[in-house]
């Protein structure tokens, strides 16, 4: 929807707030005030979406001038919270002008109500106070940097680098070589924080110095509901439906973002029933050599919904010509290879609408990860089982990487441990050869804990907890992460139904089977779509969202050699230890995400240092 900024004793100029314009060219403005002693600027750039009337502008100020707010996102529960509003006459029809007001009668209370996007500064002048707060599941960023009385946070990191260049963080460098992103609050930058999903924070502008008081609002999944798998599968089938519905909100054209698998195709075909045009679809696909290739499939599911079918094709050559702009784009490292090909398909989507869906993340809490299955495991076989398999793997140098990780993982019984190995991309020892320093175990599992703590009961089974602290941590800081930044980018706004809050306060009561067995993933969901879809869709195979790096990085090790090893990475990552990573990729191991790690930190640190 835009891009917010704001400070306190930080003067924020327009040429700030160009930095991030891409996010909302339509309208900008910023608001300067004082409380406490404190210079407060709240500033707001504008990709109009809902009322396109100077209604929805922003910064927007309450009608006696008390309160005011600077939002990203979208409120898609926003039209029932209005009738929850007294004495208040709407100017016009934006869930801006809901939040503001429905913030002023409910205050932090309210947070946890809200079903929607979002991430916001909330200034209130009569408690001489600031609320700020994003989103359950973490769609919408909220970066911020406060030192010495002073408070900068933003939608992106680059608003605050122009204000303070900040060095690399090197213990958040083994994080992310551990984890593969950096989770919240941490990000490569010493002085740069991430606020969590599902938290707000509050900063008192009478006090004697500017802190930021943080809070979480999401809360622990109290119970398990006993409810009969055929009910559930219906009462499953109103909920999608409620919440693609109502991420339909509003006045200007939609699209969906479409690949070849049944998340997506559901989430067109529920868009295609509820729309009042015809609905556009895009898809990025590859040379037909590719056995990941979705545009036919995607082209199937387009014509049987009636969707005018847009796609973009892209070769090695254009994943390599774009990394630098992505890497740029994204602000942070990963290892995700994907964020390469939602580059070409937001800059295609963004050529024709202005808003569109996705079928991202249904992954984690319907268990559709290969690591949930391995989680099942363990209520099969003993540890010493796992630990057999390991010591298999090792004299019979297996290179598959996810049987690997799995058998690494499973012979150990704490499960914050156990969830860290499997997510570990470099091992232990690898991080402490490729920096030279020991990996940062402690603070990795810190991480995990802490949602872990936060969500999870003694009443799951493991692998449900697994999910929930994969669904605001892993989910939130790595695909939704470099969503956000690629489609907005391109002043596109991307929607993600599938984490409705409605929808996944639902799924995270059932009983684990009702989402994966073993052998079976997603069964409550796939239920649902065998109403929907015809089984061609329903039975293919997941391909995921992704490009043959596998291949290229192979046929390419010379030239990415070259790039790794002629560039500042080797300042902080060991030059044997890349050339290492590069050659295991060539004689069969798959280290394709490691390698496009490396590649996006070497691009991160020549673009910031």
């Amino acid at each position: 929807m835009c891009g917010i900024l704001g400070s306190i004793n930080v003067p924020v100029s327009s040429d700030l707030l160009n930095t991030i314009k891409h996010r909302g060219p339509d309208y900008q403005a910023i608001y300067c005030d004082e409380c406490g002693g404190n210079k407060v600027y709240l500033a707001h750039t504008r990709l109009s979406i809902v009322d396109l009337s100077d209604a929805g502008n922003q910064p927007i100020e309450s009608f006696d001038h008390n309160y005011v707010l600077v939002f990203n996102g979208e409120i898609y529960n926003h039209l029932d919270l209005r009738k929850e509003i007294t004495n208040v006459q709407f100017k016009g029809h934006s869930d801006t002008e809901t939040l503001l007001y429905y913030l002023i009668e409910k205050g932090e209370n309210g947070i946890c109500n809200l079903n929607g996007i979002f991430a916001f500064a909330f200034y209130d002048k009569l408690k001489g106070r600031i609320i700020v707060a994003r989103d359950d599941f973490g769609v919408k960023p909220f970066y911020y940097y406060i030192k010495d009385n002073q408070f900068v946070f933003s939608s992106e990191i680059r608003p605050i680098n122009k204000l303070f260049r900040s060095k690399i963080d090197l213990c958040s460098l083994r994080v992310l070589l551990s984890l593969r992103y950096v989770p919240s609050p941490y990000t490569l930058f010493e002085n740069v924080q991430k606020l969590r999903p599902g938290h707000y924070g509050i900063i008192d502008l009478n006090a004697r110095s500017v802190e930021l008081k943080i809070f979480p609002f999401i809360k622990k999944i109290d119970s398990c509901r006993n409810i009969d798998f055929e009910t559930a599968v219906n009462e499953y089938g109103q909920k999608f439906e409620a919440a693609i519905n109502r991420q339909l909100m509003s006045d200007v054209d939609l699209g969906i973002l479409l690949s070849g698998g049944i998340d997506s195709a559901l989430v067109a075909g529920i868009s295609a029933k509820y729309s009042q045009k015809k609905l556009k679809a895009f898809t990025v696909g590859f040379d037909s050599q590719y056995n990941i290739n979705e545009i036919e499939l995607a082209h199937e599911t387009a014509e049987y919904f009636g969707l005018e079918h847009h796609v973009v094709k892209m070769d090695v050559n254009d994943f390599f010509s774009v990394f630098s702009e992505c890497s740029r784009i994204v602000e942070e490292p990963l290892a995700t290879t994907s964020f390469i090909p939602m580059y070409y398909l937001s800059k295609l989507a963004s050529q024709h609408v202005k808003v569109v869906l996705t079928g991202q993340g249904a992954d984690e809490p319907l268990g559709g990860y290969q690591r949930y299955q391995g989680e099942l495991l363990r209520y099969k076989y003993p540890a010493i089982f796992f630990k057999l398999v390991n010591l298999f793997i090792k004299l019979a140098h297996i290179k598959n990487e996810t049987l690997i990780r799995g058998a690494r993982s499973l012979c150990i019984d704490d499960d914050v441990e156990r969830f860290l190995k499997v997510y570990s991309l470099f091992t232990d020892e690898e991080v402490n050869n490729l920096t030279h320093h020991k990996a940062d175990t402690g603070i990795c599992y810190n991480l995990i804990s802490y949602y872990y703590n936060l969500l999870t009961c003694n009443w799951q089974k493991s692998v449900d907890k697994m999910m929930a602290v994969d669904l605001r941590m892993d989910l939130a800081d790595d695909l939704l992460l470099y969503t956000d930044k690629i489609t907005m980018n391109f002043s596109l706004e991307c929607r993600v139904p599938l984490l409705d809050k409605e929808l996944i306060l639902f799924l995270e009561k059932l009983p684990t089977e009702y989402k994966l067995k073993r052998k079976q993933t997603k069964i409550i969901h796939r239920a649902y779509a065998k109403k929907i879809l015809p089984n061609a869709i329903i039975d293919r195979p997941k391909l995921g969202f992704q490009s043959p790096t596998d291949i290229w990085f192979k046929k390419e090790s010379d030239f990415i050699k070259e790039k790794l090893l002629g560039g500042k990475l080797v300042d902080f990552i060991d030059k044997n230890e890349i050339i290492n990573v590069i050659n295991q990729h060539k004689i069969g191991y798959n280290r394709e995400k490691q390698i496009f790690l490396l590649l996006s930190i070497n691009e991160w640190i020549n673009y910031n240092e």
